[in-house]
């Protein structure tokens, strides 16, 4: 017998009539629909007049029902998998069935759609050449440090976050107390009736959010860009200080000081004369005169 298709369907992020074509016929054709949330994919689904059999694949019975699924596949049946909004699997369920569909050799086919942070990122205005998603941004500050400081590290500029409605202002307060420096779009309830743009440094994002008054309320997806003054330029070197100093002692037959002097003339070099100078005395610690 030969094995069904496993279909990862986007729906839409807030507006219905952003469905596609091609998902609704999917989700009318298909065997089972295994849905995040049924009781909010019934919504929808009862708008687009679709009564397939709808079951429950959400991340605290995802391992389990994955199983299940899998054996239906195999079976020949067809499956559409969806979440409450957009693209499922990007911080939403789905991937235990895919890993185990692809193991299986079974043939998964995307049905793309809306995608909130790609949403959000269309409508930055920010450097869109690269970027990162990472889903949900850290609830504890020691975690966002981390995490800002690993931002502030790569050549990527642009990264994409979602954040609870409860808790942005808390996220937004955090940035003006790091005195970030970086711009922000902040897009809420993108494609409803009420969807709203925020836009500037932390401090005035902070400004129209209060000005809104209920800012705590639809979903949020975050776009950050970071200044260019505000990455580090920290280098990572590939050859210790003391190897250089070394190199430098044996070619020239000079001493550590005389060396430190020749590695900083080297163009190549990347090290600090306090970085070199402190590797000279470890050199001569471990090596005496």
């Amino acid at each position: 017998m030969e094995a069904g298709t496993l279909y990862i369907v986007a729906t839409p992020i807030g507006n219905s009539q952003d469905m596609s074509p091609r998902g609704i016929k999917v989700l009318s054709e298909v065997d089972i629909i295994a849905a995040e949330d049924t009781r909010r994919s019934m919504i929808l689904l009862n708008k687009l007049d679709i009564h397939n059999k709808l079951m429950a694949n959400h991340k605290f019975n995802e391992h389990g029902k994955a199983k299940y699924f899998i054996n239906e596949l195999l079976e020949g049946k067809s499956i559409a998998v969806i979440t409450d909004a957009g693209t499922p699997c990007i911080s939403d369920p789905g991937n235990e069935l895919i890993k185990a569909a692809v193991e299986e050799g079974i043939r998964v086919v995307g049905i793309p759609g809306c995608c909130a942070a790609v949403n959000a990122l269309s409508i930055s205005g920010f450097d869109l050449s690269s970027f990162l998603f990472y889903g949900f941004f850290p609830r504890e500050n020691p975690d966002r440090r981390r995490l800002l400081e690993k931002l502030r590290r790569g050549d990527t500029r642009t990264f994409a976050f979602y954040e609870s409605p409860k808790r942005i202002m808390d996220l937004v307060d955090f940035f003006i107390q790091e005195n970030a420096q970086v711009r922000m779009c902040l897009c809420n309830d993108m494609t409803k009736l009420h969807e709203m743009t925020f836009r500037g440094t932390p401090q005035e994002v902070k400004e129209q959010l209060l000005a809104k008054g209920n800012y705590d309320k639809g979903e949020f997806a975050i776009v950050v860009e970071i200044d260019e003054d505000y990455i580090f330029n920290k280098v990572e070197h590939t050859v210790s200080p003391e190897a250089m100093l070394v190199d430098a002692m044996v070619a020239g037959e000079i001493s550590a000081k005389e060396a430190v002097a020749a590695v900083l003339a080297d163009p190549n070099n990347s090290y600090s004369k306090n970085e070199l100078k402190a590797a000279a005395l470890r050199l001569k610690k471990l090596f005496g005169e």
